[in-house]
């Protein structure tokens, strides 16, 4: 299966990874934390840092083609247990009905209170 790396005006990091890969009709974000495009974090509030790394999740699909709305899966890391209810709370105002399949971990993330990685159905050609 072809693969390319989705490319455009995307947060870039020093790190080495692609922000996207396109494999056939799907495409799979890297993990998106809070970060602006130069890949520099900017810390905030946990709702803060949920909110910017989405919107990075946003547009890497919308240089793909497609939005938040094309995602079929979704991996959430948080900072800590703590914030449980509060990504559970906040979580409907970026997916609609069907929701993605999800995983969701608490897991020590450093400085991060959020990342979040993704899977999007955006068929070549539609």
């Amino acid at each position: 299966m072809p693969r390319s790396a989705v490319t455009g005006d995307l947060p870039v990091s020093h790190l080495p990874f692609s922000p996207a890969i396109r494999a056939g009709d799907f495409v799979f974000v890297s993990g998106q934390a809070s970060v602006d495009d130069t890949g520099a974090y900017v810390p905030g509030t946990f709702a803060e840092e949920m909110d910017l790394s989405l919107r990075n999740v946003r547009r890497i699909l919308e240089a793909a083609g497609g939005g938040l709305g094309d995602v079929v899966q979704v991996r959430a890391y948080l900072g800590g247990p703590q914030y449980r209810d509060e990504y559970n709370s906040l979580y409907r105002n970026y997916f609609d009905e069907p929701l993605p399949a999800r995983t969701s971990l608490s897991v020590g993330l450093g400085e991060l209170k959020f990342e979040v990685e993704v899977i999007a159905y955006l068929p070549l050609g539609a």
